[in-house]
């Protein structure tokens, strides 16, 4: 991965959501990098939970607990921390949550984005806004077809539709003020991540990881379902490198990036766990017969813009992706130094 550790080196970023398991993958290789970083989100979501168990809170500059659509507090935090790089990572970032809070949801991806732009347009220090949405912001008719940045945007859910409805409000910024005030701005969409350190519920891995460890059989929703997976780091190794790019080219990359996996690697459910079941004897599985919300059946997002224009790949293919989680959560288990192991993880894909 063509990441610049000296362009990282001491520079000021601002990272929303960094108490989330992305977000504090995201915070942990800035901080390999030597970055200076001012977080900004709610309490972490779970117990356990990624930013407790590697210390982050004590080794970053600083960690506001606060609320995006608080939009005073997140100015104090922004006009304090006088970011040169701003990463948006904080949402509701569940499907099935969605249906549940509808207008929280809505609220948070939407309104908590406006103003993390509106706030950005008026600090001098900015020069580029990262804000993370999701491959599900695209209007999805369940076809084969990867989807590319250009295509439609809509959800049939309230987290898929707030999530493009955040694409169609960044994009009224970009043009309408942050262009002028020369701030770039992208969104970056990324496919179904896993890690060790994700403990969300309702979310295949951790699912699965819980049921390990409890000895509960695993219930699963659509066994057909077929997605994009990709260990998290592979789209935090985009969002890096784009936001490089970004500072030194300037507004010619200031648009939508796709960072998803291999062809090969979008696979459905069961295939996930026929793999797991072939390293580990004790999984169990049954499919749930409960109603079920309405989720896609097929998701795929085309990376080939990402791949000719900034040289991304993807540096982990999904077998060892999730060999890398396994990994991770039974050194967690086991009383490892699990802020070392991440490290060693990072500096792994790194040199993948």
């Amino acid at each position: 991965m063509a990441i610049n550790s000296s362009f990282w080196k001491d520079r000021t970023v601002f990272l929303t959501g960094h108490t989330g398991f992305k977000g504090g993958w995201m915070a942990h290789w800035l901080l390999d990098l030597g970055a200076d970083i001012y977080g900004y989100s709610l309490n972490p979501p779970t117990r356990p939970n990624f930013f407790t168990e590697t210390n982050l809170k004590k080794r970053i500059s600083a960690s506001v607990i606060g609320d995006i659509r608080n939009p005073n507090k997140l100015a104090k935090a922004i006009n304090h921390a006088q970011p040169e790089i701003v990463i948006h990572m904080a949402a509701q970032s569940l499907v099935r949550e969605s249906y549940k809070t509808p207008v929280d949801t809505f609220s948070t991806n939407v309104l908590g984005t406006v103003n993390l732009l509106e706030i950005c347009r008026t600090v001098g220090t900015v020069k580029v806004i990262v804000n993370i949405t999701t491959d599900k912001c695209y209007e999805n008719r369940e076809r084969s077809r990867a989807f590319r940045e250009n295509d439609r945007l809509g959800g049939y859910d309230p987290y898929s539709s707030s999530k493009a409805c955040a694409e169609i409000a960044t994009v009224a910024y970009r043009n309408s003020f942050l262009k002028d005030a020369g701030i770039q701005v992208a969104t970056v969409r990324a496919g179904n991540v896993i890690g060790g350190g994700d403990w969300a519920d309702d979310r295949l891995i951790p699912d699965f990881l819980r049921s390990l460890d409890t000895g509960k059989k695993l219930h699963i929703r659509s066994p057909n379902a077929v997605r994009p997976w990709q260990h998290v780091l592979e789209p935090l190794s985009g969002y890096l490198m784009l936001a490089e790019k970004l500072v030194t080219t300037g507004s010619a990359l200031a648009e939508a990036w796709n960072f998803g996996p291999d062809e090969r690697d979008i696979k459905s459910v069961t295939w996930i766990l026929e793999h797991l079941r072939s390293h580990i004897a004790d999984v169990k599985w049954e499919v749930s017969t409960t109603q079920q919300l309405h989720e896609a059946s097929v998701l795929k997002i085309d990376s080939s813009k990402a791949r000719s224009i900034l040289g991304w790949e993807p540096g982990w293919n999904l077998e060892v992706a999730l060999d890398k989680t396994v990994e991770w959560h039974q050194a967690w288990r086991s009383g490892k130094d699990i802020t070392a192991i991440t490290s060693e993880q990072i500096e792994e894909h790194r040199c993948a």
